[in-house]
Formats: structure tokens, C-alpha cells, sequence
């Protein structure tokens, strides 16, 4: 007899009879229209797969904590972050960027860095990369960017004129890209790897006294990385290494951890500082900017289902809690409504009344309906604001704290475009072996690129980093460094 506890059911709670068998006119008759468990299990199977994300697509995430370790109450009011050992749920997730959700773990790429803090205040989303900077640093050029690391809309197959083109034709790309061909391109792990931010931010404390802050989550297992062969050859024989390391490492009670440091600078100092501090494609120097303990954050539980938890997750820099709040960063300002909406698209309006995205206090709005909406959708209660009816109302205190603007109303750039001092810094602080390596990772990138010229434009801003870098380059392509570019 069957355990009526244990009874298959259709989507809508109905016991089914048969689930070997469709319903049909007689043995071999046509398949009938009436059986609507058939139709509901082939509708429901057609929408397994919501769309993939159009960046970092392919991923691996796991839940944990994040405990605080150091006082810095005096530089923001955050509440999860407000006392030594206090410690707040997390899930993080790690991802390739360019990749397809099939694609492999072990390619050429920068790793997605996503961070959701559960605080009593509501979540707080830190999503990031494993490098300090990016490509780019104005958020008009992502979707060009982004195209450009996709597939040619003729041939389906991955374009490097494409990418060189693009690169060579934004300079400000330098540093990231010299970040991406050097060994830390391709992480041995998700648990070898940093975090940054890498966007700036401002923190604000109980008083109203802000600063501008970056964030850098230091790996406490050491940076590792994959020689390239063996990452090829991973890439082929066990495309998902990094997502099997990190399940299987937590699985096994060798939980990862991370621990988080901030640099601090004075609001008055960005006004100064050498570069300038808002640009994404810069970093702020540790000598000047020394870096200061937060905490700790571990991972210690896996998923129990990938899709209801990794693939559902949702993650925008703009869900932030009071004492946390946004830089001008022209990057940063366009995730801000890119994120938000793309996950409106592809998990629906009301993702974040999913269990892995809802916040653990309770939310208080008056936004309702909309698809896929699974509470009671706010019951009978008020449903606007200002009412008179003991609704929730706004909280004066939870106003991000000002700060100053000021110009003309333009489409403008960056004030500061030296695109090449980082870069060079960065070169010359590796081992002659790493930049080798650098070198032949560039060289081997570059040779299917069709035009020369791409190439020599490329050739040009590695040389104005450092000629050493510039000119190993061009030996390697079979071409010289361009003569405009050697005697400015």
C-alpha cells in the first residue's frame, strides 16, 4: 500500500496515478489534451532553465559567517559591524565573467566576488571581483566591453580582434588587463583567490562623519595559481574544478576563509590625491592608505539545492544598510541600476522575497504585487504612504549622509587619464620569471588577432607602462615597437 505520506503530487497538490504513462486514445491512439499532468510536467520543463546571467554566468557559491575582529564604530554606524565577535550569516558566490553557464572553470578570466551579508538592518550586497580594478571605468562602455568578450554574432566563436581592438582603443584598460595576463589570471582555486570591492565607497558613523572607504577580502589559505597547461588541460578533462574544490573542501570540514581589510581615506583628501580616487581603473596606494583589519568571514555549509540557492541568487551594489553608502565612481553609478534590473528580468520583480535573498528582519513597504509573488502580498494592510492608518513610515536618522557636487550638466571623462603609471608600477613589481610569463600569456593571446595595426596600438601603451614591457611584446608578435611611441 502506498504511504499516503509519501504520495507523488501534481503542482498543484493532487495525488498523481500514473507517472510512467501518458493518457491516450486507446494503446496506440494520440495523446490526449485531458491529461493535464503530462501538459503541466512538459510547460513546467520548457521553463526549468530561467536565463542564464548575461555576465558571470557560470558559478559556485556557499553559505557562512563573517565575524568582526576589529572596532570601527568611529568610521561607520553599519550595525553588523558594530561590536568586536559579533557575527552576521553570509553567502558568497564566486563566478568566471565572460563564460557561458557550461563553460569552464579554468580559463583566462577575472573571478566574480559576491558577498550577501544577512544584518538585522537588511542586506548588504559587496559584489566585487578577485582584482582591485576593471577594464573599464564609466558604465556607457560596459555592454561594448562585454560584447566584446562574447561570441562574433557571424562565426558564434570567440574574437580576439574583437577584444584587442577594444582594449587597445581604451587605454584605461592597462592595469586590469596587466592583472589578467599576469599568473594571478587564471586562480589555482576560489579559495586561493582575493576579493576586493574594488569600487570606492563611503561609511558614515553615528555622528554624521563620513570617509571613503575600500574593500580587500585576503584569502587566509595563500594565493595559488594554474600554470596554463594544466589549466588547459583541466579545462578539457574537468571544466567544473573550481566548483568541485570548493563543495568538496567544505564538505570535508576544510572551510575557507577570508580575511577583510578596509582603506580609509578623509572626504577633503580625494580632492588631491594623485589619481583620482573614484576611478575604478586605479588603485589607492597601501603606503598612503594603510590597510586596517574588519574581520573574518568563513564558509562552512554547502548548498542543498545549486539552483534554489546559487543560481537565484541576487546581488547588486546598491542594496546597502544605513551607514554604507555609495561613491561617485561612474562604474559603480551604473551597476547601481544595472544589477537591480537584470535581476528583475531574469528572476522576476519580486526576487528578493526568495528564501536565498530575503533579508532576516522583516521588510516593510508598500510595494505589491507583481509575478510570482508568494506571500500573502500585504493582506488587507494600508497600501501607500503618507496614510493615516499606522503604515510604515520613513526614519530620518537612516538618511545616507551628503556630500558635495558640484559642475556643469555634460557627458565628461575622468579629470585624470595617466593610464599607464599603475601598470608600469605593477610590471616592475614582478619577479623577472612572472614577467616572462606575463609576456608569453599576452604574446600567445595576441598572435590570432588579424590587423597589425590593433596589435602595434596595443604595443604602444604597454611601451608607455615600461619600455622593457612594451618592446619584449612586440619581439615576441615579430614587430617593433611603433617610432611616435618611443620618442614621446
Amino acid at each position: 500500500m502506498t504511504n499516503r505520506e509519501n504520495r507523488l503530487t501534481t503542482s498543484w497538490g493532487a495525488p498523481v496515478g500514473d507517472n510512467q504513462n501518458s493518457m491516450t486514445a486507446g494503446s496506440r491512439g494520440p495523446t490526449l489534451i485531458q491529461d493535464v499532468h503530462l501538459l503541466e510536467k512538459l510547460a513546467h520543463f520548457n521553463r526549468e532553465r530561467v536565463p542564464e546571467r548575461v555576465v558571470h554566468a557560470k558559478g559556485a557559491g556557499a553559505h557562512g559567517y563573517f565575524e568582526v575582529t576589529n572596532d570601527l564604530t568611529k568610521y561607520t554606524k553599519a550595525k553588523f559591524l558594530s561590536e568586536v565577535g559579533k557575527r552576521t550569516p553570509t553567502f558568497v558566490r564566486f563566478s568566471t565573467v565572460a563564460g557561458e553557464l557550461g563553460s569552464s572553470d579554468t580559463v583566462r578570466d577575472p573571478r566574480g566576488f559576491a558577498v550577501k551579508f544577512y544584518t538585522e538592518d537588511g542586506n548588504y550586497d559587496l559584489v566585487g571581483n578577485n582584482t582591485p580594478v576593471f577594464f573599464i571605468r564609466d558604465a556607457i562602455k560596459f555592454p561594448d566591453f562585454i560584447h566584446t568578450q562574447k561570441r562574433d554574432p557571424q562565426t558564434h566563436l570567440k574574437n580576439p580582434n574583437a577584444v584587442w581592438d577594444f582594449w587597445s582603443l581604451s587605454p584605461e584598460s592597462l592595469h586590469q588587463v596587466t592583472i589578467l595576463m599576469s599568473d594571478r589570471g587564471i586562480p589555482a582555486t576560489f579559495r586561493h583567490m582575493h576579493g576586493f570591492g574594488s569600487h570606492s565607497f563611503k561609511w558614515t558613523n553615528a555622528e554624521g562623519e563620513s570617509v571613503w572607504v575600500k574593500y580587500h577580502f585576503k584569502t587566509d589559505q595563500g594565493i595559488k595559481n594554474l600554470d596554463v597547461n594544466l589549466a588547459a588541460k583541466l579545462a578539457g578533462e574537468n571544466p567544473d574544478y573550481h566548483t568541485e574544490d570548493l563543495f568538496n573542501a567544505i564538505k570535508n570540514g576544510d572551510c575557507p576563509s577570508w580575511t577583510l581589510y578596509v582603506q580609509i581615506m578623509p572626504l577633503e583628501e580625494a580632492d588631491t590625491y594623485r589619481f583620482d580616487p573614484f576611478d575604478v581603473t586605479k588603485v589607492w596606494s597601501q603606503k598612503d592608505y594603510p590597510l586596517i583589519e574588519v574581520g573574518r568571514m568563513v564558509l562552512n555549509r554547502n548548498p542543498e539545492n545549486y539552483f534554489a540557492e546559487v543560481e537565484q541568487a541576487t546581488f547588486s551594489p546598491g542594496t546597502l544598510v544605513p551607514g554604507i553608502d555609495v561613491s561617485p565612481d561612474k562604474m559603480l553609478q551604473g551597476r547601481l541600476f544595472a544589477y537591480h534590473d537584470a535581476h528583475r528580468y531574469r528572476v522576476g520583480t519580486n526576487h528578493q522575497m526568495l528564501p536565498i535573498n530575503r533579508p532576516r528582519n522583516e521588510v516593510e513597504n508598500y510595494q505589491r504585487d507583481g509575478a510570482m509573488r508568494f506571500d500573502n502580498n500585504g493582506g488587507g494592510s494600508v497600501y501607500y504612504e503618507p496614510n493615516s492608518y499606522g503604515g510604515p513610515t520613513e526614519s530620518p536618522a537612516d538618511k545616507p549622509a551628503a556630500y558635495s557636487v558640484s559642475g556643469e550638466a555634460a557627458s565628461v571623462s575622468y579629470d585624470h587619464n595617466d593610464h599607464y603609471t599603475q601598470a608600469g608600477d605593477l610590471y616592475r613589481l614582478m619577479s623577472k620569471e612572472e614577467r616572462e610569463r606575463l609576456v608569453a600569456n599576452i604574446i600567445s593571446a595576441m598572435k590570432p588577432v588579424e590587423k597589425d595595426e590593433i596589435k602595434l596600438r596595443q604595443i604602444g601603451h604597454f611601451y608607455k607602462a615600461d619600455p622593457e614591457y612594451g618592446t619584449k611584446v612586440a619581439e615576441g608578435l615579430g614587430l617593433q615597437v611603433p617610432a611616435d611611441v618611443v620618442k614621446s
